[in-house]
């Protein structure tokens, strides 16, 4: 992208986001590169583990005025581990984590770690990728984990939409929830990333949901867009 094409908005998000990756600890910003258009920030460069990688991700997300995160960081392990000792170290963790049922396998080919089985609950798929993610050696994780097609419960969606107004940190208001079958589509909009992946975890907590399609917008508000510079 030519700079030339950038926005002072753009420029605006593409600092926040670099500010923020070197304020927060657990990411390595000195060899990540940024560049937004749009409320749409790319991350690039390269880091030593996975778990650094997702790192990068989420503190981006926080930035207020991202709206989307394409994240081209690439792996690049420091000290290399075959892929035995990775899936050995796969299977103990997944078998230490009293939430996740035996089902859930690992297979590891060059450094990536390929999840499948069938789990009860939505939020386990989720887990099982935290569980795997921190491993030395990993350079990306892929979930394939199925959920059992359970039928969900008649007042799911009002168990849903109740779970989102007990949230301190999410407008329930502003969230829609449509249930067919065991799917839940989620509309609206939110003015963070952090408020839609609370909105996605309430989804995922539902019982007899295997599938969450989450389509809420991240819309910053008024005051989000303005100049939110504290200290120029």
């Amino acid at each position: 992208m030519a700079t030339a094409t950038l926005s002072a908005r753009d420029i605006e998000t593409r600092e926040a986001v670099a500010r923020q990756l070197e304020w927060d600890p657990e990411v390595e910003a000195g060899s990540i590169g940024v560049t937004a258009h749009g409320g749409a920030v790319t991350l690039t460069g390269f880091v030593d583990t996975y778990i650094g990688k997702l790192a990068a991700e989420r503190a981006a997300k926080r930035v207020r005025g991202v709206r989307a995160v394409a994240n081209d960081i690439q792996v690049r392990v420091k000290l290399p581990h075959t892929d035995e000792e990775i899936a050995e170290r796969a299977a103990r963790a997944l078998s230490l984590n009293a939430t996740l049922p035996q089902t859930v396998q690992a297979t590891v080919h060059r450094g990536h770690i390929v999840l499948t089985g069938r789990v009860a609950w939505l939020y386990q798929r989720e887990v099982a990728e935290i569980t795997v993610a921190p491993i030395g050696g990993v350079v990306g994780v892929t979930n394939r984990i199925e959920v059992e097609s359970n039928a969900a419960s008649r007042d799911v969606r009002h168990r849903i939409t109740e779970a989102l107004h007990r949230m301190a940190d999410i407008n329930a208001k502003s969230v829609h929830v449509e249930v067919k079958g065991n799917e839940v589509t989620l509309t609206g909009s939110v003015s963070s990333w952090a408020q839609r992946d609370t909105a996605q975890h309430a989804a995922d907590a539902a019982a007899g949901i295997a599938v969450v399609h989450n389509l809420i917008e991240v819309t910053p508000t008024e005051f989000d867009t303005a100049d939110t510079c504290e200290i120029c």
